[in-house]
């Protein structure tokens, strides 16, 4: 009785471990490798849902079967135009190959120091072949769309010949073509950022800087043209104004002038003894004051209105 219970314990308890270390639930968006004693055994399990191992002397890893993303460290890389740069890339990648990425990487730490060497000595081996411009510039770019001054700024520097996008896709080409001998897949590589190193920031600095002062002098030097010739157009315009009514004030006063002539005219000649008096009287006024001395023949017409007789 004693050794039945035994067995019946015995085979609950196999059946429990069977049961709880026997089977494994795999979830979606996951992929797993069964090994046994370390060592991969089979291959990938893709589809979700429950699935039987042996229990204990085999164990399950799971790995991810959606998109990975990778972050490389800022690297120093100098352009074929002699400037050096940090580069910031990023990556996208998934896992393929379950089995051959246990065997190659083992694990995503392994899989972000494969993809650090194959990515990074991808970029910086192109990076070197192509100017800076093209790293920092689509292309597509257009410099139409660019500010005049922005576009002095960028004087002397040569055009885009390939483009930051083209010289991606070319990056992501190079690397594709090893990813796939450790079971990973890249589905893209982007620059994320661009960076000048510090002291070449620092030259590019002064160089704006002395670009801004240069566009600003030469703004304020079109204003003050400007304000020249607007001066010099409301001097004009003033003479103009002045002349013009000098010229009126010539004519009204010519006519009156002509009118008060007339008019003289007219009054002194219905009296023309009367007209010589009043003139000698206004030339007497203008020539004769207390210290005036004349010497005059008592026939003398300037003495004629003077005689007491």
């Amino acid at each position: 009785m004693n050794a039945g219970k035994a067995v019946i314990i015995f085979v609950v308890l196999v059946a429990t471990i069977i049961v709880w270390d026997g089977f494994f639930i795999l979830p979606e968006g996951q992929q797993a490798i069964v090994t046994q004693l370390g060592a991969p055994i089979g291959g990938a399990v893709v589809d979700a849902g429950p699935h039987f191992k042996l229990p204990i002397i085999q164990k399950v890893r799971y790995l991810e079967k959606r998109i990975l993303i990778w972050d490389g460290k800022p690297n120093q890389v100098p352009t074929r135009d002699k400037t050096f740069i940090f580069l910031d890339t990023t990556a996208r990648w998934k896992i393929t190959d379950a089995l051959l990425f246990m065997k190659s990487v083992r694990d995503y730490a392994g899989a972000q120091a494969a993809l650090d060497d194959i990515i990074d000595s991808s970029v910086r081996d192109l990076v070197n072949q192509y100017n800076l411009v093209d790293i920092i510039r689509s292309s597509d770019w257009d410099d139409s769309t660019v500010a005049i001054e922005d576009r002095d700024l960028d004087a002397g520097v040569e055009e885009v010949t390939l483009g930051r996008d083209k010289l991606s896709a070319m990056i992501f080409e190079n690397a594709g073509k090893i990813t796939p001998k450790y079971g990973i897949e890249l589905v893209d590589v982007m620059f994320k950022r661009v960076n000048y190193i510090e002291s070449v920031r620092l030259r590019v600095y002064d160089r704006m800087i002395s670009e801004r002062q240069r566009i600003a002098a030469e703004k304020r030097s079109m204003g003050e043209g400007e304000k020249a010739e607007i001066l010099g157009k409301l001097d004009r315009e003033l003479k103009t104004v002045i002349s013009e009514a000098q010229r009126k004030a010539d004519e009204i006063k010519g006519k009156a002038d002509a009118t008060a002539a007339r008019i003289y005219a007219e009054a002194y000649s219905r009296d023309p003894e009367f007209y010589a008096f009043t003139e000698s009287l206004k030339s007497y006024e203008q020539t004769v004051n207390r210290n005036t001395r004349m010497i005059l023949s008592s026939d003398n017409e300037y003495y004629k209105y003077m005689d007491k007789k």
